[in-house]
């Protein structure tokens, strides 16, 4: 398996005729490849929150099926790291799909407990759960950091960020089929496998069918993606587009170690540090406005489900636009500097979070201060993925993106967001927590005004 791995050894040079369209034409095979392939992930990723509801209402116990829901995150924090660095010595053209593929089929084994078991045998079935959403959340993992390798590898670093902010729309398409899935995939094929049992149709939507949907698009992504410009006879994307940092050098296209990887590159760079810890309190601020909204809104200021939800899908939508923006900006406006955008943008979403908190008994004030949370968050989220990649060499780039996604997932949503947020609101009340949302903007931008003379002498 570990061969299959390995990085393609790099081929001869192509005739210098042929180097430009194959150039082009590769550069959007792998693109689309990369995009569907991460939006395939999404599929298949935080499934059991959908199912959450079905399980109670069959006789598991929702506080321990939020034990089992937590498995997930826990579990992507620390393989974003972790496998990010096995990515950065592997071929992204097998790496990505065999992610997906695991990812798939363990969500596809998701059923076995509730089905074989069941809550009769409730324990056994929690823990068995727990396992297997760990394994997703574990093979999700190894989704990002082959994109960022690829984007390494085909696009240079003065159009990364607008290339970035389209592809990283995918999480928004594969996320938004989800619910889509789970309702059609149950009735069209709940009745093969169960028949009757219309309790259990929920398992092949939430499921089943997301997981074999999946299961096609790794195959597509095999087909699409390549790892390198060089395993293709082409030249490095900076020499094609004559497009040069003023750090690069060649080392930059060797394969490292691991001891390299870490203690050379990433553990030791202290700009990755300060974007890491930024986007611990960027995280905060997006899971915390996204996941304590609906809560928030309806027991603290009387709004009903449907006016929360309307509330909680605009936040959500205006993250493609404002993804967009942002990286466009930091191309074109910033000339690939990505500290300065990310600090504007969360300046102003400091403005709203202020504007929601202060008027959030006027529904409209409301709905207008989370459209613009949700458009300028999305941005700095994406950018200071960018940034990582940006502060690395390119064979280090999953392990860097992987150290900026742990803080952010770990620290920023499951501590920071989930946990803490709760508590304050829960023991001081919810003017508390708009006070550390505020509080963690102000920290974002301080940790990234740190990097901002640095990455300007970098840029050429």
């Amino acid at each position: 398996m570990w061969k299959r791995l390995q990085p393609p050894a790099y081929l001869a040079e192509m005739p210098a005729d042929r180097i430009d369209p194959t150039y082009r034409k590769l550069r959007l095979q792998v693109f689309i490849g990369i995009f569907i392939g991460y939006a395939g992930f999404y599929l298949v990723r935080k499934n059991f929150s959908m199912a959450i509801p079905e399980l109670a209402a069959l006789g598991f116990d929702t506080g321990a099926l939020s034990i089992v829901l937590s498995m997930n995150a826990v579990a992507y924090a620390l393989s974003k790291f972790l496998m990010g660095s096995v990515s950065d010595r592997s071929n992204a053209r097998v790496f990505l799909p065999l992610g997906l593929v695991l990812t798939a089929l363990s969500m596809i084994f998701m059923i076995v407990p509730v089905t074989m078991l069941g809550p009769e045998h409730r324990q056994l079935s929690i823990v068995i759960m727990a396992v297997l959403n760990f394994l997703v959340g574990w093979f999700n993992g190894m989704g990002w950091p082959p994109c960022g390798r690829v984007m390494t590898h085909w696009f240079s670093q003065n159009e990364r960020g607008t290339k970035m902010s389209i592809w990283n729309c995918a999480h928004n398409v594969g996320g938004a089929l989800v619910g889509p899935m789970a309702v059609y995939g149950a009735m069209w094929f709940g009745s093969w496998f169960y028949g009757s049992r219309t309790e259990l149709y929920f398992l092949i939507g939430t499921y089943l069918f997301p997981a074999v949907v999946a299961l096609l698009i790794a195959l597509t992504a095999y087909v699409l993606i390549r790892d390198t410009p060089q395993s293709c006879g082409l030249p490095s994307v900076e020499r094609w587009r004559n497009d040069f940092p003023k750090d690069y050098s060649d080392r930059q296209e060797e394969v490292l170690t691991t001891r390299e990887i870490f203690f050379r590159y990433v553990l030791n760079n202290r700009l990755l540090w300060y974007i890491a810890i930024a986007n611990a309190f960027v995280y905060m601020v997006r899971y915390g406005c996204l996941d304590w909204a609906p809560t928030y809104l309806r027991e603290a200021q009387g709004y009903d489900i449907k006016q929360a939800g309307w509330a909680y899908f605009a936040y959500e939508f205006a993250a493609i636009p404002g993804t967009l923006v942002c990286g466009w900006m930091s191309d074109r406006l910033f000339h690939g500097r990505r500290a300065l955008p990310t600090i504007l943008f969360m300046a102003v979403v400091a403005l709203f979070i202020l504007l929601y908190w202060q008027f959030s008994s006027n529904y409209v004030i409301v709905t207008v201060s989370l459209i613009a949370i949700g458009f300028f968050i999305y941005g700095p989220v994406m950018l200071i993925g960018v940034q990582a990649l940006d502060l690395a060499p390119k064979n280090a780039a999953g392990t860097a993106a992987g150290l900026t996604g742990f803080f952010g997932y770990f620290l920023g949503t499951a501590i920071l967001a989930n946990l803490v947020l709760g508590t304050v609101a829960d023991r001081a009340g919810w003017d508390w927590t708009f006070v550390l949302l505020i509080g963690a903007c102000v920290l974002a931008i301080l940790f990234m005004g740190l990097t901002c003379r640095k990455e300007r002498n970098n840029i050429a």
